[in-house]
């Protein structure tokens, strides 16, 4: 193995050209991608219905093919479950990804092509792996582990020829034999469905491996790490694994979280932030200090971004790259080797800088505040809550939040759930300096909290320690892709949890 790393970082190095190219050149990359994508679309039943034969540039295929959301596409990728091919993509899909996005009922299939895991998948890691080497050039990640906490999978057949799983399980399914070398736990606890006994598990067979990284969620990593000091009784994950350096986080916000992260592994370790989703690889830190996510253009995604504003809107408007501002939310919109068309994620970005194109994860379309004008966005909130848990020294373990509403003699404002890791006597201080915060980060909010005329001071709740795992295992959601919604404009999820701990 430490023969593996010099090697691997040379190549990884060598590698690096190629990412040059595209961030030197992302408007022809983007365009070459589309063309491309295209020229696979133009042999599908949904190429033919939108003439892709007769789209040469990209003003024609905005003009041609509308939005898609779930929903729309919905009836192809049902056909296509069934054995029909040729719907989407021109190639054969044996692969779907199971995905929630949000605690809803609902599940949503997304397809995974070969093209898809070859050149979005697996080429974002390696990208991922080359721009680590490249500022960490003494690295010895390789001689050790790589402690994945991934998804669960239950093969399910739903036809001869295709099966489905969480994004993470599909992708360890399909990564090449070698990389087992450099992995851990053994893939049958990594893909264990049943989330509490799988932590255990983790914990068990991997204390004493060499694990120089990890990656994983932020919330289920923390119940990882915190279950292993147990057993070890050591103070930091750094005493129990010397040679640690990465943990790769994703899926939300690590802001809420970093500080914790700080104290519970130590010093020394490296942290970089990826954007992967079921529906692609989009983004990766090219560098620790940079802010935000460079921004994959070579992988068969083409982008589009869509001013939140414009959202349900009969024909809503979408920009390149060439138009785009730092600081603005944009629905991201996407085009894919995987058979999505002008697909609306649902999560919005804001462009952090331009060539370099970088972006950050600002939140989802349905995630938000406005009900009386405020626009609180998830990533206002995460870093509110980083904000107040740093001035009262509390420690955040989540939270989700919804808005009071106007009553008789009731003024409007925030309602907090959070559970914290020891819960406070009293929560005044902390909504004190959440509120602070929020006017701090929103002007808009700012506005609204002026004398108390709209917003009063928030509500804040603290709600006894696992309530949140509790209510998710309660509808059958426990796992490292279900995840809380943090804001909602509505008070439907936050009475149902208030509900449930009644």
């Amino acid at each position: 193995m430490k023969l593996l790393s010099p090697a691997i970082s040379r190549l990884a190095r060598f590698r690096h050209w190629r990412i040059e190219q595209w961030i030197s050149n992302p408007i022809d990359s983007q365009r070459e991608v589309l063309q491309d994508l295209v020229t696979h679309g133009q042999y599908t039943e949904f190429g033919r219905k939108y003439g892709f034969r007769e789209l040469f540039n990209i003003r024609k295929f905005k003009e041609h093919v509308p939005i898609q959301e779930y929903n729309d596409l919905k009836p192809y990728i049902d056909r296509l479950m069934k054995g029909e091919e040729n719907l989407l993509w021109n190639t054969p899909v044996n692969w779907c990804a199971k995905s929630s996005g949000t605690t809803s009922d609902k599940s949503k299939f997304i397809p995974i092509t070969q093209e898809s895991l070859e050149d979005t998948h697996f080429q974002g890691a390696k990208d991922v792996l080359t721009m680590y080497y490249n500022y960490n050039v003494d690295s010895d990640l390789l001689t050790g582990k790589g402690l994945v906490i991934g998804g669960s999978h239950q093969i399910s057949k739903v036809n001869d020829e295709m099966q489905y799983g969480d994004l993470s399980a599909v992708l360890l399914q399909n990564t090449p034999m070698w990389a087992n070398w450099i992995r851990t736990p053994e893939l049958s606890i990594a893909l264990m469905d049943e989330w509490e006994g799988k932590i255990e598990m983790l914990a068990q067979s991997t204390i004493s491996e060499n694990v120089t990284s990890i990656s994983g969620v932020p919330t289920w990593t923390m119940i990882l790490i915190k279950r292993i000091l147990e057993i070890t009784g050591k103070s930091t994950l750094k005493e129990v694994w010397p040679n640690l350096e990465l943990y790769i986080h994703g899926g939300v916000s690590f802001v809420p979280y970093r500080e914790q992260f700080e104290k519970i592994i130590g010093e020394g370790c490296n942290y970089l932030e990826m954007y992967n989703a079921s529906e692609g690889f989009f983004a990766a830190q090219d560098h620790p200090d940079e802010d935000g996510m460079l921004l994959f253009l070579n992988h068969g995604i083409f982008y589009e971004f869509m001013p939140v504003e414009e959202y349900g809107k009969p024909n809503p408007r979408t920009i390149g790259l060439k138009e785009v501002e730092t600081g603005k939310n944009y629905a991201l919109v996407i085009s894919t080797n995987g058979g999505l068309w002008r697909y609306l994620v649902g999560d919005t970005v804001q462009f952090t800088s331009r060539f370099p194109f970088r972006i950050k994860v600002s939140g989802r379309l349905k995630q938000y505040i406005n009900a009386f004008g405020e626009e609180v966005i998830s990533d206002n909130a995460d870093k509110a809550i980083a904000i107040a848990s740093q001035k009262t020294g509390l420690i955040v373990n989540d939270y989700t939040a919804a808005p009071v509403y106007f009553g008789d003699n009731q003024k409007g404002a925030h309602e907090w759930l959070i559970e914290f890791d020891e819960a406070p006597e009293h929560t005044e201080q902390f909504a004190y300096e959440l509120d602070c915060a929020l006017k701090s980060l929103n002007s808009d909010y700012e506005a609204k909290r002026y004398k108390d005329i709209a917003l009063t001071l928030p509500h804040v709740r603290s709600l006894y320690k696992g309530v949140f795992r509790d209510w998710l295992k309660s509808k059958g959601k426990l796992g490292g892709q279900h995840k809380i919604p943090r804001l909602s404009n509505d008070r439907t999820y936050l009475e149902e949890i208030l509900s449930f701990v009644k």
